[in-house]
């Protein structure tokens, strides 16, 4: 599989969305027909389609309507929810500051320490709303942040770093020891993030309820850049899946793995599950819904790290709803709304009836896919494009 790149050295040819396409069958279905629900451990969601734990994205109000539309957003324990009482001013700061000194002001705005007992208030505002929690924090809180956020309530604690690592080396700090993790607390522990099928199986291994694929893909995410490190996200979902299949023959657990970032659009999504994935995780699509508590703005996790930032903010818009952005009816032509009806009407044009189906559907190496026949739409911005 590999090509030699000089003298003494090969390297794995890897994808991105923008290189595959999906080729129809035999059969078509009614889009209206289709199954797109699945499961983490033993909880059945209605919308393959999480909300990415970004100060941005998820607050508790979102995290609420997202629940009541059928999908799930996972609140960052880390940020200013966290931080602040009334996080609002802040996130006005955030919105208002110019390029040029965002980095710096949120850098600024990240040092507060966080306080336990709005972890506890997040949790408990989000079940009273009557949805399911999903929280989020780095490995060096999840100890003390999974027990609290389990005693408050929550329904699955989420671990995620730039790399996740089963075997991290540190004598400056106590390493989070996952086995330990996963096994302590009563709740389910998903663990991210991953690229490799190594590592996507040692997860398993180790107790994880799901994992998160991808390193630097996000659209406010400098990973890539900064460091030089990542695997298009097609390859990286491919490579997890056979670790998720070979653990499931051998341990009888199936771990869902979680494509998350790289998708902007529609049929991105479509891509990520036909590749293998159980569900996605989309950060900058739902940064742009109104009830979005970023106005319209959009960083990574690691934006306001003190000496060595590995995302930006970006401003991403306000282009419509959560009800337009996850299930419509969209009112722009680039895909970037309605993604349930997007996903529905890929499975129906493939004949995928689930989930498990759409896994199979033929994958073709296809670089001219986002092109071809496109010159008027690139000429004059619009629909593909954009």
């Amino acid at each position: 599989m590999a090509e030699w790149i000089g003298i003494g050295r090969r390297a794995r040819r890897c994808y991105g969305f923008d290189e595959i396409s999906l080729v129809p069958g035999t059969r078509t279905i009614n889009p209206n027909e289709v199954d797109i629900r699945w499961e983490i451990a033993g909880m059945k969601v209605d919308v393959p389609i999480m909300a990415a734990a970004m100060d941005g994205v998820v607050d508790v109000d979102f995290a609420i309507r997202m629940g009541k539309l059928g999908g799930i957003a996972v609140l960052n324990l880390d940020g200013v929810q966290t931080r602040y009482e009334d996080p609002s001013e802040i996130m006005n700061d955030i919105a208002n500051s110019t390029a040029e000194k965002a980095t710096e002001l949120l850098q600024k705005l990240y040092q507060p320490k966080i306080k336990p007992e709005l972890i506890s208030k997040r949790v408990k505002q989000i079940k009273a709303g009557g949805v399911s929690a999903f929280v989020s924090c780095i490995p060096q809180n999840a100890r003390e942040f999974g027990q609290i956020s389990q005693e408050a309530g929550a329904d699955c604690f989420v671990v995620q770093s730039q790399v996740s690592s089963s075997k991290h080396i540190s004598s400056e700090y106590k390493v989070c020891d996952y086995g330990k993790l996963c096994e302590g607390l009563k709740i389910p522990v998903a663990i991210g993030n991953a690229v490799t099928y190594k590592m996507a199986l040692d997860l398993m291994e180790l107790g994880a309820s799901a994992v998160l694929i991808g390193v630097g893909p996000g659209a406010a995410c400098t990973t890539r850049g900064v460091l030089g490190i990542g695997v298009p996200q097609i390859t990286a979902t491919v490579d997890a899946v056979a670790a998720r299949d070979y653990f499931h023959k051998k341990s009888g657990k199936y771990v869902p793995i979680i494509t998350d970032g790289g998708m902007r659009i529609g049929g991105e999504i479509c891509k990520a599950i036909a590749a293998g994935a159980d569900a996605v995780m989309v950060g900058s699509a739902f940064a742009k819904a109104i009830e979005a508590p970023g106005h319209g703005f959009h960083w990574g996790m690691a934006t306001s790290h003190a000496n060595l930032p590995r995302g930006t903010r970006i401003q991403v818009g306000t282009s419509g709803t959560l009800e337009q952005i996850l299930i419509g009816p969209a009112t722009v032509d680039d895909g970037s709304q309605n993604l349930v009806g997007a996903l529905k009407t890929s499975m129906g044009s493939l004949g995928a009836m689930t989930i498990k189906e759409m896994h199979d559907v033929e994958m073709i190496i296809a670089p001219s896919i986002q092109t071809e026949g496109k010159v008027f739409q690139v000429g004059q911005r619009v629909g593909m494009g954009k």
